[in-house]
């Protein structure tokens, strides 16, 4: 019983150590500002996969890879589903670098609030998965608050909703692939690493590389992208393994939350009456979505707790 206690107190430490990393992203993109966000992007998959190769070396996960490409031979299924999430985590990357370096950080925020709406309305149109009344009450009001922002600005929240929307259809082909995160990650960055290092050598040999162009303090944010862009993804995966899906949910809401803080404190953006009335709507969503979710799963994982029990 302590050690399941214990577990769960580091899966929780892990998994908010994930989503706080990821909340304050945007003060490193914002060091980098002077750097284009295609470059960035390019600097951030192509260290990301140098990391992980080191990752996939201290971790002896070589004899995992190996196997896994065995394995691609015989499910092209698996081959079609990484290429897709690392064109997704790409296009993910990249809409989030631009719009933090466009001010619009709010913006951003705003995708990731609706982010678990989205993965579970995918859930339900992919997986065939069900929706109780609470969860559908959640859609109505999230959707009635991206309306209001739409009418009111004249334009639809495009930022909020590829970040969202991205990122869900990642989560989705993850369901598909079901591999180790560290192999997983390798295999997303080595995927469009050919494009990434075409795009870098093309700056290069025009002379409108940032890099190794005199700033040493780019240069180390440039590749230190790699490094901070596997971490938080390392602890997600090691920390949401301990916990039930419910605390996973929760804690969720750690890094949009602190990007808007960001956001409206340090960056100064603009949090007008209608962005309040878009946030609240989202916000009550949200906190109708995951008390019901919450309480639906914690029932399932206390289930389990009392079968596990018995059978001891």
């Amino acid at each position: 019983m302590h050690e399941h206690v214990k577990h769960d107190k580091t899966g929780i430490l892990l998994t908010a150590g994930s989503y706080f990393l990821w909340g304050i992203l945007p003060l490193y993109w914002k060091a980098a500002d002077s750097v284009s966000s295609e470059e960035i992007l390019a600097h951030r998959i192509f260290w990301s996969f140098i990391f992980m190769l080191l990752v996939l070396t201290a971790g002896k996960n070589w004899p995992a890879m190996i196997q896994t490409l065995r394995n691609m031979k015989k499910r092209p299924l698996l081959i079609g589903s990484l290429i897709l999430s690392s064109l997704l985590i790409s296009a993910n990357w990249f809409v989030y670098i631009w719009a933090v370096n466009n001010h619009h950080i709010l913006e951003a925020s705003l995708g990731y609030y609706i982010n678990p709406l989205i993965s579970v309305l995918l859930g339900m149109i992919f997986l065939k998965e069900k929706l109780n009344g609470w969860q559908k009450l959640s859609f109505i009001l999230a959707l009635t608050g991206v309306l209001i922002s739409g009418f009111h600005f004249g334009s639809f929240p495009w930022i909020s909703m590829i970040l969202a929307l991205s990122f869900g259809l990642y989560g989705l082909t993850k369901k598909v692939t079901k591999l180790n995160a560290s192999i997983g990650l390798t295999f997303e960055t080595l995927a469009v690493l050919p494009f990434s290092v075409m795009y870098l050598l093309h700056l290069s040999q025009t002379g409108k590389s940032s890099f190794l162009a005199g700033s040493l303090s780019v240069d180390l944010l440039l590749i230190g992208a790699g490094i901070v862009t596997a971490i938080p993804l390392l602890l997600f995966a090691t920390g949401a393994q301990r916990i039930p899906l419910y605390m996973t949910g929760i804690l969720q809401y750690i890094a949009p939350t602190l990007t808007l803080i960001a956001g409206l404190t340090i960056f100064n953006e603009t949090f007008t009456r209608v962005d309040l009335v878009t946030f609240t709507f989202i916000w009550s969503a949200l906190a109708v979505f995951t008390l019901s979710s919450s309480k639906a799963a914690r029932s399932v994982h206390l289930k389990r707790m009392k079968n596990r029990s018995a059978d001891i």
